[in-house]
């Protein structure tokens, strides 16, 4: 155990907080802000968890920003829209509490943190098609944030995943990565400034930190103390015991526990981009005096290319996103065949990947490549490889679609006709097989300065074409605990467990199966830390004097 800002550790907490994640720290700092003792255990080296490496963005219905700039959005249609994008799967109880209170938690980690954002007013939800959707007006992100000014020595134990700093809206200015002002994103990285999740926590922290919150890293929890009647403390894995009042677990996913995320996910999952130590710790404990889980089966699914990179030692996922999105590019089967609409939002593209063919016993549609030609890697470049430099190994280079076809073990016909079929689609602007570019969240992402009539589509003509595989990966699971909605954790009759507090992705998503938009994970996980938080403090006098002003 490594204690940040504190030079003795006390033996009693009001709240411990397993996990230093945007929830972890968004409980934390609302308990601290209502006068409370406040401790978080972070079992990483470094702060920030999941989140750290995360957009950072977050979907909020009929949030403040939405209404001062006049859009008609309401909590009833935000309702309609999360339950038809869930299936109606989803527990009302979680729903109503992230769709209530999301708007309150917004205005307070701002007004009494000190947490800043952007507002995203043309954003659009990732399912345009259902009821319920709104072109633009419910995600926000993060402003830059100097980190290093504003938390000095500490700033060396926050997470970042390693990007330069910049803002989704300046990236719908400068459009594709060749057009960045990279020096001016490498004098930010020096001067010590953080976008996206990295941003997010960072602010949190500061906040945490103004109010007297104490934090330790290196500090795996191994067990909670006490049971199903109370929960009053944790045990860290070297023996040491701490009381508390109350227990937050915030301590991330499952799916880097291979065996666990084997037995309990719908499908197998390939890869992930979030910190290898996501083992399901949280869970297990929980498990362990009776708590309730739900929701397992799932994760916040997402196509990845391996390019090689890597996370406190282990191999990690790259996220596919304008690379499969952008006009130029297709996405094949292993029958050198689309299969789906590549520019969707990554959770349904995914669930593309999982497809099974029954009658041959085999995957439907992996292997699956990205293939685009040397004229879209001369426009865009893909992840950060740009042309006229060596081809990465992730990348299989041909002179000509035949040839890429064999050394893919596609067949040639079939590739060569899917490409001269969509090459005609691209050149009239209109995807007649899987609707590409129909809708507005694709057209987002697409490029409105591309010379074709559809800003998501454009013809693949120019050799050499090229390939990179795209397998079923994901941010981190989403299922877990079952809590109330006051992120009370309930056992398996579903009586709340006294003391035991959870929100993230340790627990049942507030959204069950569905994806409505960006940031609709760090939206409803903190509005439940949030939640969490003032329950917490409700339940502990404080003497008027102690309170934070």
């Amino acid at each position: 155990m490594k204690v940040l800002n504190s030079t003795n550790l006390a033996n009693h907490y009001d709240l411990i907080v397993v996990g230093s994640g945007a929830g972890g720290l968004t409980a934390a700092a609302t308990a601290a802000h209502a006068g409370l003792s406040v401790l978080v255990l972070e079992k990483a080296e470094l702060l920030g968890g999941t989140s750290a490496v995360s957009g950072g963005m977050l979907w909020v219905v009929d949030n403040h920003y939405a209404r001062e700039a006049g859009f008609a959005d309401s909590k009833q249609a935000g309702r309609e829209y999360v339950e038809a994008v869930a299936r109606g799967r989803g527990r009302a109880e979680l729903l109503d509490a992230a769709l209530l209170h999301g708007s309150d938690m917004l205005e307070f980690i701002e007004d009494e943190l000190g947490v800043k954002f952007l507002f995203l007013d043309n954003f659009p939800d990732y399912r345009q098609d259902l009821p319920g959707a709104v072109q633009g007006g419910r995600t926000i992100e993060p402003q830059l944030f100097n980190y290093r000014e504003s938390l000095g020595d500490l700033a060396d134990y926050v997470r970042t995943d390693g990007r330069h700093p910049y803002t989704m809206q300046e990236y719908e200015t400068w459009g594709a990565f060749t057009k960045f002002p990279w020096d001016e994103l490498n004098q930010r990285v020096e001067d010590g400034f953080a976008a996206k999740g990295h941003a997010l926590v960072s602010m949190l922290i500061a906040a945490c930190v103004r109010l007297n919150v104490t934090f330790a890293v290196d500090s795996r929890v191994t067990k909670l103390l006490g049971d199903a009647q109370r929960v009053d403390g944790v045990e860290l894995e070297e023996g040491h015991t701490i009381s508390a009042g109350s227990v937050m677990i915030a301590s991330g996913g499952f799916e880097w526990d291979h065996q666990l995320a084997d037995s309990l996910l719908s499908t197998r999952l390939y890869t992930m981009c979030s910190p290898p130590t996501n083992t399901g710790d949280g869970l297990k404990m929980a498990q362990r005096i009776g708590a309730a889980t739900r929701g397992t089966r799932e994760a916040w699914w997402a196509p990845m290319s391996i390019t090689g990179g890597m996370r406190d030692g282990e191999p990690i996922g790259s996220l596919l996103r304008f690379e499969r999105q952008g006009p130029g590019s297709i996405m094949i089967n292993r029958h050198g065949q689309r299969f789906a609409n590549e520019a969707q939002n990554y959770n349904d593209l995914a669930r593309c990947l999982q497809s099974w063919d029954s009658p041959n016993n085999q995957t439907l549609n992996t292997p699956a490549h990205v293939i685009f030609d040397q004229s879209y890697l001369d426009r865009y470049g893909i992840l950060d490889h740009r042309s006229g430099q060596p081809t990465p190994d992730y990348l299989i280079e041909a002179e000509t679609l035949e040839e890429l076809a064999t050394k893919l073990n596609v067949p040639a016909t079939n590739l060569t006709a899917t490409v001269k079929r969509f090459n005609d689609m691209a050149i009239k602007g209109v995807d007649e097989d899987f609707g590409r570019g129909d809708s507005e969240y694709d057209r987002y992402w697409g490029d409105s300065d591309c010379p074709w009539p559809n800003p998501s589509l454009g013809p693949l003509q120019q050799g050499p074409f090229y390939a990179m595989e795209v397998v079923n990966g994901a941010f981190g699971t989403c299922g877990g605990i079952a809590t109330d909605g006051n992120a009370q954790v309930i056992d398996v009759d579903g009586n709340p467990i006294p003391g035991l507090f959870a929100a993230g992705n340790a627990t049942e998503s507030p959204y069950a199966s569905g994806y409505p938009g960006a940031g609709a994970t760090l939206g409803p996980l903190m509005t439940m830390a949030y939640q969490a938080g003032r329950t917490i403090a409700s339940s502990v006098r404080i003497p008027a004097e102690s309170h934070a002003s």
